[in-house]
């Protein structure tokens, strides 16, 4: 997989067949090979698991910061696991995603817990490698026995640990933005899809007059895909792209892009970089002397948490594209926010993702409550069954049982000299989950219809 430069083993033999495929219950996106490749890649990603599990603890070695055995009798708790990147170029992002989710998982014990169990975390690190990723959701399913995981960041994380997720009939809550183009049976997805991020961001710079859009992004599945939607829209809208350019995922070499981006010259880049090579890119962006008055760039990976590593004063006046923001004005936010803080740190900022992560947690327990179980067929079944919806700090989510996305409200925000977002633009409800793009004829041939 680009952006990873140490020697590959046969988990990355595998994940690079599974990373570079899109396609999920037969419908594959463009360039994407189908359901039987990812079950290859996962049987082959199985077998390097077990060779590399021997010397790394046994099935009772707690994950990193999990909780102390209780001493409680035998099924008085429920296991529930924490999966981020805790290490490596994504942790910028996800340590406060995993942090979210210990909130929530607290406030919950504190109010009684699920079906009256305490539930128990039990935290791993991804460490920014998709091998890892599939390998540490092998064992909390397997080993640990929990009844449910919260995580992932990365669509190449996601795509790793989807096929493991389907054979052992886990439970994966995955609460990042995303490319869309999928829909798995074992996995909720509390982030956005194209429909409630990408497409209005697109929408929202057209309208504003920025006709000509570069696209920069890290070079794997999330960009490269949500790139190929940007450009069908494009096309269809009247816009035009002015250039596409990708840098290794945690590359900060960003001189040649910019000096690409000088030459053509474009109304607003629209930007898919995650993790530290956005720190690299703003940085270097503003040196070579532009401003968000000059060229804006739109970013989708971007939000408080990751403004704070970069410096506001480097990207002030750009524009993100979210679902949540910490300057969102509800009763709830007001409550999160402070929570949030108090746990943390008053310097701490919420951001959306920290958000999906913090109510993907309140939603699972209303889904298991509804059910009477962690089971994760009934689980499921009760979502299917409508009503799993909840007061969220960025206002009223809920799981649409039809396809296990969650309906959001999407917002345009600006950067602060703070480091704060305001927002700019707002759909005013929750959009409908729309993964597939069906209800855009533009995109009827990236759908696979």
């Amino acid at each position: 997989m680009q952006g990873i430069t140490r020697a590959r083993g046969p988990k990355e033999d595998a994940l690079k067949m599974i990373t570079s495929g899109l396609s999920v219950e037969g419908r594959p996106a463009a360039g994407s090979f189908g359901r039987r490749a990812l079950a290859g890649a996962a049987a082959a990603l199985a077998g390097a698991a077990l060779l590399s599990a021997c010397g790394k603890g046994g099935e009772d070695a707690p994950g990193p910061g999990a909780a102390p055995a209780a001493a409680a009798p035998e099924g008085a708790t429920i296991k529930v696991g924490v999966l981020h990147s805790l290490s490596g170029t994504m942790s910028i992002s996800e340590v406060a995603v995993k942090d979210a989710t210990i909130l929530a998982i607290e406030e919950i014990n504190k109010a009684g817990g699920v079906l009256g169990k305490q539930l128990t975390p039990v935290i791993e690190d991804g460490a920014s490698d998709w091998p890892t990723f599939n390998e540490k959701a092998r064992k909390l399913v397997q080993q640990d026995g929990v009844a449910v995981v919260f995580g992932g960041w990365t669509s190449a994380s996601r795509k790793a640990m989807l096929p493991s997720f389907e054979e052992l009939n886990g439970l994966l809550f995955y609460p990042v933005q995303y490319e869309g183009l999928e829909q798995s049976p074992n996995i909720f997805y509390t982030g956005a899809e194209p429909s409630q991020q990408i497409v209005p961001a697109v929408d929202y710079l057209l309208e504003k007059g920025k006709k000509r859009i570069y696209l920069l992004g890290s070079d794997y599945v999330f960009p490269r895909t949500a790139n190929k939607i940007i450009k069908a829209q494009l096309a269809a809208k009247g816009g035009e792209l002015a250039g596409e350019e990708y840098l290794p995922l945690g590359g900060t070499e960003v001189s040649t892009i910019i000096s690409k981006i000088a030459a053509a010259k474009p109304d607003a880049i629209f930007n898919t970089l995650n993790g530290d090579s956005n720190v690299a890119f703003f940085k270097q962006f503003k040196d070579a002397g532009y401003t968000a008055e000059k060229v804006p760039v739109l970013s989708v990976s971007v939000a408080e948490e990751e403004v704070r590593g970069i410096g506001a004063e480097n990207i002030a006046g750009h524009l993100v594209s979210w679902n949540y923001y910490q300057t969102t004005d509800t009763p709830e936010n007001k409550r999160f926010v402070a929570a949030y803080k108090a746990k943390y740190g008053e310097a701490r900022v919420t951001d959306d993702p920290i958000e999906a992560g913090y109510f993907g947690v309140y939603l699972w327990k209303l889904a298991v409550e509804k059910a009477k179980s962690t089971d994760v067929a009934k689980v499921k079944e009760a979502a299917q069954g409508g009503g799993v919806e909840y007061a969220a700090p960025g206002g009223l989510v809920k799981l649409d049982g039809k396809n296990q996305h969650t309906w959001k409200t999407v917002r345009i925000g600006m950067v602060r000299k703070d480091g704060l977002i305001d927002e700019v633009w707002s759909s005013g409800k929750p959009i409908q989950p729309d993964p597939f793009l069906s209800a855009y004829t533009w995109a009827k041939d990236l759908a696979g219809k």
